[in-house]
């Protein structure tokens, strides 16, 4: 395989790739010598690169630093993809009865390259929420909903997930076991209540669409601006029964 990957290789379209990749997992946008650094490649040897994925529109350059980051075209291209956009279809109108029942905003999240990445949002009504942006992509271990697709992965994903994650690369041993046996534990009861890893006075409720090891398995959180014990009880509730609905309306039950 790896000759026949050298034999029919095409340079500039893994430079294409290469930079596409990194600036997924960047959260601000890059100069070029920043980009070529994170690729291991020269400043000008991407410059051409950089400009024909600009005019193609998949990266945005701004006009005042020079810097680039993707464009949302990757992204809308991915919601033309079945089953991502039979999902959006089906489970915005139970989110946003969600958000309604319990003044939240809520998140639905899958897995996209070796990342978490939120599909589709519903935006709570009330006159402050938290907002988490459609596209948006994060480290596994550093979401609620990655905890969650974690779990409820087969093996052979989850294995491949945490060995392409950074956090778990360096993590000792013990502590390894510990993040094992946490996810064996979301599996069984079906959701995560942890504080968010990004935003301080946030608090994430997930739980799973689909079932666990399932040929397709998404993410719903609740993310609240508060956290206190009675509310906790209520919002796992109604945001399982909301996760039931739409496992049941995708035929993800049985898969």
């Amino acid at each position: 395989m790896k000759s026949d990957a050298k034999k029919y290789a095409v340079p500039a379209l893994d430079k294409a790739f290469d930079v596409l990749e990194y600036l997924t997992g960047q959260a601000l946008p890059k100069s070029q010598t920043e980009i070529a650094q994170g690729i291991g490649r020269g400043a000008n040897e991407i410059y051409r690169m950089l400009v024909a994925l600009e005019a193609r529109g998949y990266l945005v350059r701004d006009e005042l630093s020079g810097r680039y980051s993707l464009s949302f075209k990757l992204y809308n291209l991915s919601r033309s993809i079945s089953p991502i956009e039979q999902i959006r279809q089906c489970a915005l109108p139970h989110m946003e009865d969600l958000a309604v029942k319990v003044g939240q905003s809520c998140h639905l999240s899958m897995l996209y390259q070796s990342r978490t990445m939120v599909i589709v949002q519903a935006r709570s009504h009330t006159p402050i929420s938290v907002n988490i942006t459609e596209g948006s992509t994060f480290p596994v271990l550093q979401s609620n909903a990655g905890y969650i697709l974690l779990a409820n992965s087969n093996d052979e994903v989850r294995n491949m997930m945490l060995d392409r994650d950074s956090t778990y690369g360096t993590m000792p041993q013990l502590a390894r076991e510990g993040l094992l046996d946490l996810l064996a534990s979301i599996r069984l009861s079906g959701y995560y209540v942890s504080p968010n890893e990004n935003a301080e006075g946030i608090c994430d409720y997930s739980a799973l669409i689909g079932r666990p090891a399932g040929k397709i398995v998404a993410a719903l959180t609740i993310s609240a601006i508060t956290k206190n014990n009675d509310q906790e009880s209520l919002l796992v509730e109604q945001l399982k029964e909301a996760t039931t609905r739409i496992s049941e309306q995708l035929g993800l039950m049985d898969d």
